[in-house]
């Protein structure tokens, strides 16, 4: 089954931003190649506060995710090489659509106070980023289960050469942007 975002893109997106005449050929069109969830944790909260974080990176997700070993020794940090920093998950093809669906509709919503994710979040090459503080947000989680609060940041990954075509096409599938685009 096709999820609901991947649809819209195919059916409506892409023309749409087809028709804007920047684009000579179909496949110069912007669309999302994956999203990339990542929760650090800090090796000296131990390893329940890391399973706890891999525990719900999993429900969040649908998918197991892999460790992230510290590459140099920090000694500011108490840091070691190949001490575990956090966990992260990729999400390509209909899961991320799934995810993204779930993360505009259902989770960003859920955030007290919520007034739109900042649109200065984009890194010059069409990528957009979100740091969320807590992972309860998403409904999957218990709440009533939770032991530390985790935030977590959210990479969204375009083909979009540029911020401005990956903020038309991230306005498209509906991201609740705050209007304060420069």
């Amino acid at each position: 089954m096709i999820p609901r975002l991947q649809e819209k893109y195919q059916e409506e997106i892409r023309t749409k931003l087809r028709g804007l005449d920047k684009y000579g050929n179909v496949h110069q069109v912007p669309k999302l190649e994956k999203i990339v969830i990542n929760m650090g944790v800090s090796p000296e909260l131990g390893k329940e506060v890391l399973g706890d974080a891999v525990k719900d990176l999993t429900t969040i997700t649908g998918r197991k995710p892999t460790l992230n070993k510290a590459k140099v020794s920090v000694a500011n940090f108490k840091l070691r090489k190949g001490m575990t920093t956090g966990c992260r998950v990729t999400l390509r093809r209909q899961t991320m659509y799934e995810f993204l669906d779930r993360l505009v509709a259902t989770a960003l919503p859920r955030i007290r106070d919520f007034r739109g994710v900042k649109s200065t979040g984009f890194d010059g090459f069409g990528n957009y980023s979100i740091g969320v503080d807590d992972q309860s947000i998403f409904p999957e989680i218990d709440v009533d289960k939770v032991k530390h609060t985790q935030g977590m940041d959210i990479t969204i990954v375009t083909t979009a050469k540029n911020d401005d075509d990956a903020y038309e096409l991230l306005m498209e599938f509906g991201m609740p942007f705050d209007g304060n685009r420069k």
